[in-house]
């Protein structure tokens, strides 16, 4: 009956040695208060702002990225409002010339077109302690922050939240924001409505302030679409406001009426100068990038990297998805790679051969599943790990090569990521090479078909499953090390001949 309309406004901290008006450090892992101030960014009377170029130039880069237009001429505005949070009593942002305009990021296909992306500063952060008092942290006053606003073409809390998810990899890809939404370096806000099926007006907009997670992009859109619609079944009007994120309660709450843009009396900010953006003369000044430069020097993309390790490595888009979303271990992935084909090479075998192809595919299976497995129970990155990508390829070649079963090769990487050790060193510590004797296998399956009379009974009279029993029995009397296939094969024969 009803269908949603999204848009979504997206705030990300810039990496940047300084504040975006100030020479103050930019150190979001600063955990003492009030340590990165000075006497602008506290908004001290007398005091003048200036232009961080580098913070311009990280914007120009998102903009090319999403293959917005740049302006060629900029400037900032003040945006007044009272907050504690806010020294100044205003807001240094940009209100009708943004630095980009337009472009769009393209989730499953779907093209999210996108507004605007502008540069401003960021706000103080304000701590309300159990005691009823509030204190405020003035180190994050004034940190470059990028906001990005898409047009209403989300269209389900899916979407919602794949898109933040895109936007978050991109930014990380090129270095532009570390964009962790738990250490609130990249923030979302979303702008829902809901109208009739087949209605070209817009339904009333309400904002979702401040969600930290994907998560929470997720469950508070579907939390407001099933409570506007409800309000409609009933005949009462949807309120155009401002509503928070109890994240405990998984729902929406009330915050304040949505201010308009005439609310804030924006005005062109009279201290700082108006930017041209290009070059002029070949050099380029204080208040001018090079645009082209800037264009010519992006990294590659996510969506890049997906293709090309589809059409060069042969992997699905699945695995590709999977191997970059984070960029240090789509770096990691295309070491090993790389070791794995020293390895074929020092071995006589062809680098690019078909046994290649089923050696990275291996390694893909144990990077997207194990390694992720034990990197997500210890919480930890894969930059944290000390397991060397020539170790880990030494390790993927043993087990393709049957020299150790998958049961060790798991339990070897465990110990590769705890302590760095290579997969040899820990393979004939723990005695963990391959049985591929069939004469000491079949001495294992003697001794099982002679301690379990009746699963033998019950694979005799027809019964598959218990040939599965007896083989894990002899896995587990032999500690994984049994090559499964002889072990089977083995088996078989044995209990044929009873």
């Amino acid at each position: 009956m009803y269908e949603t309309v999204i848009g979504i406004e997206i705030h990300a901290q810039l990496k940047t040695k300084t504040k975006m008006f100030c020479d103050s450090k930019n150190d979001p892992d600063e955990t003492r208060p009030n340590v990165n101030i000075c006497p602008v960014c506290m908004g001290h009377p007398g005091t003048l702002p200036t232009i961080n170029k580098k913070a311009v130039e990280h914007v120009v880069m998102v903009g090319h990225a999403l293959n917005s237009e740049i302006a060629k001429h900029t400037k900032f505005d003040r945006k007044n409002y009272f907050y504690p949070d806010i020294p100044k009593g205003y807001q240094i942002s940009q209100y009708d010339l943004p630095i980009c305009a337009g472009g769009n990021i393209d989730i499953n296909g779907k093209k999210i077109r996108i507004t605007r992306v502008h540069l401003e500063e960021d706000t103080a952060k304000s701590i309300h302690g159990a005691s009823g008092h509030s204190f405020v942290d003035f180190n994050r006053a004034s940190a470059p922050l990028m906001e990005l606003v898409t047009e209403p073409d989300i269209s389900s809390c899916e979407e919602a939240k794949a898109f933040c998810e895109e936007l978050q990899k991109i930014l990380q890809y090129l270095d532009v924001s570390d964009a962790n939404m738990e250490k609130g370096q990249m923030r979302c806000e979303v702008n829902i409505s809901i109208r009739k099926k087949g209605v070209k007006e817009y339904g009333t907009k309400v904002e979702i302030k401040n969600l930290n997670s994907f998560r929470a992009v997720k469950d508070a859109v579907e939390f407001e679409e099933k409570r506007q619609a409800e309000l409609l079944e009933k005949g009462e009007k949807i309120i155009q406001e401002t509503r928070g994120w109890d994240e405990n309660k998984k729902s929406t709450f009330s915050q304040r009426l949505k201010e308009s843009a005439h609310d804030y009396r924006y005005f062109p900010e009279p201290d700082l100068p108006a930017m041209e953006l290009g070059v002029r003369k070949g050099i380029p000044t204080i208040n001018i990038v090079d645009v082209e430069a800037i264009k010519a020097a992006l990294p590659e993309l996510p969506r890049q990297k997906i293709k090309r390790f589809t059409d060069v490595f042969g992997i699905s888009e699945k695995d590709a998805n999977i191997l970059t979303e984070d960029k240090h271990f789509s770096f990691y992935f295309e070491n090993v790679v790389s070791e794995l084909r020293e390895l074929l090479h020092e071995s006589g075998e062809e680098a690019y051969s078909e046994k290649a192809k089923s050696l990275i595919q291996l390694a893909v299976n144990y990077l997207n599943t194990d390694l992720k497995k034990i990197l997500k129970d210890s919480n930890a990155e894969i930059s944290d790990v000390k397991m060397l990508e020539e170790d880990f390829a030494e390790l993927i070649f043993m087990t393709f090569e049957k020299k150790i079963t998958s049961a060790a090769a798991k339990a070897v990487l465990l110990e590769m990521v705890k302590t760095g050790a290579d997969p040899s060193h820990i393979v004939e510590e723990k005695g963990l090479s391959q049985l591929n004797d069939p004469s000491e296998i079949s001495k294992v399956a003697k001794e099982v078909v002679e301690a379990n009379a009746k699963p033998v009974a019950d694979y005799k009279a027809g019964n598959i499953n218990s040939l599965q029993f007896l083989l894990g029995q002899i896995m587990a009397k032999t500690k994984g090390k049994a090559n499964p296939a002889i072990a089977k094969e083995v088996l078989e024969e044995l209990l044929n001949s009873l």
